[in-house]
C-alpha cells in the first residue's frame, strides 16, 4: 500500500496556520472529497465541529471547497464526533466531516472524515483523496455548484439517539452527577442527555470561548472533576474531551474510573445478558488487570495496537462489539459505529441502575494491576527487540513475573521514545524490574 502524505491515523490534524493545516489546504481538501466521493445518489456531505477559534475559517473553507465540486453541504454545528458520525447516517451524506483535534489544545486543528455508513474511511479512499490534491483544483459550471444550509435540529436529533441507546425503563432519577464538558463539542448536548433521563445535573467547563477546550479540564485531566465530586457530595462524576468520543470517570470518592474499568463493567453486563456476541478488544496499553479479569469470566480478550483504528480493525476481523482503550475512547458497534462519550457513560449508568450498585462497587470485580512505564530517549527510531541483549533482558523478567504481568517495550509514535513498561503484582517489584531493564535498553540503543 502507497505510504499517506497528509492522512494520519486518524485524519490529518497539526498545529493551525501549519501547513497543511491552513485555510487554502483544507479549501482544496473539501474539494477533494467532493469530487472523490460525490454521486448524484449522495450528494450532501455533512460538517461538524468542536469549539475551538479556528473552526468558523476552517469550516468556511470546507465548505467553499465541496460546493466548488460540485456538492450540497449540511452544516451541524458543534457536534461531537459521534453525533457526526449519526448524522451522515441519517441524512443518507456521501460523507461526514469532524473539524476537531480531539483532547489537543486550541493551538491545533484536524479534520477527519467517516463514510457513508458512519464508519472511518477506508485506506484506499483516503489515498484517493490525496491523489485527488495533487491536481489542479477547478470549479463545477455555475448551474452544477452545491449549496449550503444549516441544520439547526441537529443536537436534538442526537440528544434523542443517545437516549435511544439505553431501554426506556431507565431512569436516573435520585443520581446526582458532575458532567465536565471540556469546553468542547458536548457543552451543551451531554448535560441534556443526562438531565433528560433524570439525573440532577451539575456541568462544569461548558462555557467555550474558542480557546479553552481541554484546558486543565476533560478526560485528560479530572482533577477539578474529583474535587468538585468530593465537595457535592455526587454519585459520580463524568468527563469527555473536546469531540466527546472519550468518556473518564470518577466515584463518589473522587477516585478516577479509566477506560479499561469502564469497559470491564459494560462488557461483563452485556455477557451477562448473552448479548456480548463473542469477546473484547483492548490494546497494547490496556491494563493486565482486565485481560484477568475477563480470563476469570471466560470472555475472550484480544489486544491491538495502540489507536481506535486498530481497535475497530481487530473488532471488524472477529465481528465483536466492544473493544476500548484505558483512555476512555470506547467502542459499543451495537450502539454507535465508532467511539461515542456519552453513549458509552449512558451503558455504565444502566449497569448502576439495572444492579443497584455504586460505580466503586461496579469496578470492584476488575483489580487494577500496579505499572510503571519509563520513556528511554533515543537518538533515531529503532525496534528494541532486534537488539539480542535486550531480548535477553525481556525474557528474565517475563520469567520472574511468571504469569502475574507482562511486559511491553515500544516506540512512541510521536517522539524519539522507547516506552518500557512492566505491569505486576508487586508494586516495588513492578518498579524496579522497570528500572532495570531502562537501563539495558539504554545502554544497547
Amino acid at each position: 500500500m502507497s505510504a499517506r502524505k497528509y492522512f494520519g491515523t486518524d485524519g490529518i490534524r497539526g498545529k493551525v496556520g501549519d501547513y497543511p493545516i491552513t485555510p487554502e489546504f483544507v479549501m482544496k481538501l473539501g474539494w477533494a472529497v467532493g469530487k472523490v466521493l460525490g454521486n448524484s445518489r449522495r450528494d450532501r456531505i455533512v460538517i461538524g465541529k468542536d469549539t475551538r477559534i479556528s473552526g468558523y475559517m476552517f469550516e468556511s473553507a470546507l465548505e467553499s471547497g465541496i460546493i466548488a465540486a460540485g456538492m450540497n453541504v449540511q452544516l451541524l454545528g458543534p457536534m461531537p464526533t459521534p453525533g457526526i458520525a449519526y448524522m451522515t447516517r441519517t441524512f443518507r451524506a456521501a460523507a461526514g466531516i469532524v473539524i476537531s483535534a480531539s483532547h489537543n489544545s486550541y493551538l491545533d486543528n484536524g479534520i477527519k472524515f467517516f463514510s457513508h455508513d458512519g464508519y472511518k474511511l477506508p485506506d484506499e479512499v483516503e489515498l484517493e483523496i490525496e491523489h485527488q490534491l495533487d491536481q489542479e483544483m477547478t470549479t463545477v459550471s455555475a448551474d452544477k455548484l452545491g449549496k449550503a444550509n444549516i441544520v439547526k435540529t441537529a443536537s436534538g436529533r442526537y440528544i434523542e439517539y443517545c437516549k435511544a441507546s439505553v431501554p426506556t425503563v431507565l431512569s436516573l432519577e435520585g443520581l446526582k452527577i458532575v458532567v465536565d464538558c471540556a469546553n468542547g463539542a458536548a457543552y451543551s448536548i451531554a448535560p441534556k442527555v443526562f438531565r433528560e433521563l433524570g439525573a440532577d445535573v451539575q456541568p462544569i467547563f461548558n462555557q467555550p470561548d474558542g480557546l479553552n477546550i481541554n484546558k486543565g479540564c476533560g478526560a485528560t485531566d479530572l482533577t477539578a472533576l474529583s474535587k468538585v465530586v468530593v465537595a457535592n457530595g455526587a454519585d459520580l462524576g463524568l468527563a469527555l474531551d473536546g469531540d466527546a468520543d472519550r468518556i473518564m470517570m470518577v466515584d463518589h470518592t473522587g477516585e478516577v474510573v479509566d477506560g479499561d474499568e469502564l469497559l470491564y463493567i459494560i462488557a461483563k453486563d452485556a455477557d451477562k445478558r448473552g448479548v456480548l456476541g463473542g469477546g473484547v478488544v483492548g490494546t497494547l496499553m490496556s491494563n493486565f488487570g482486565l485481560e484477568k479479569a475477563f480470563e476469570a469470566d471466560n470472555i475472550p480478550f484480544l489486544r491491538a495496537k495502540v489507536g481506535d483504528r486498530y481497535v475497530m480493525e481487530l473488532l471488524a476481523e472477529n465481528d465483536w462489539k466492544y473493544g476500548g482503550e484505558s483512555s476512555g475512547h470506547l467502542v459499543c458497534l451495537d450502539k454507535n459505529t465508532t467511539g461515542d462519550g456519552i453513549i458509552s457513560a449512558l451503558q455504565v449508568l444502566a449497569v448502576m441502575a439495572a444492579e443497584e450498585k455504586t460505580l466503586a462497587e461496579l469496578k470492584g470485580g476488575m483489580t487494577k494491576m500496579p505499572q510503571t512505564m519509563v520513556n528511554v530517549k533515543i537518538s533515531e527510531k529503532c525496534d528494541p527487540m532486534k537488539s539480542d541483549v535486550i531480548v535477553s533482558a525481556v525474557k528474565e523478567v517475563e520469567a520472574e513475573l511468571g504469569n502475574t504481568g507482562r511486559v511491553l517495550l515500544r516506540a512512541s509514535g510521536t517522539e524519539p521514545l522507547i516506552r518500557v513498561m512492566v505491569e505486576g503484582e508487586n508494586a516495588t517489584q513492578v518498579e524496579t524490574l522497570a528500572n532495570q531493564l531502562a537501563k539495558v535498553v539504554e545502554a544497547n540503543l
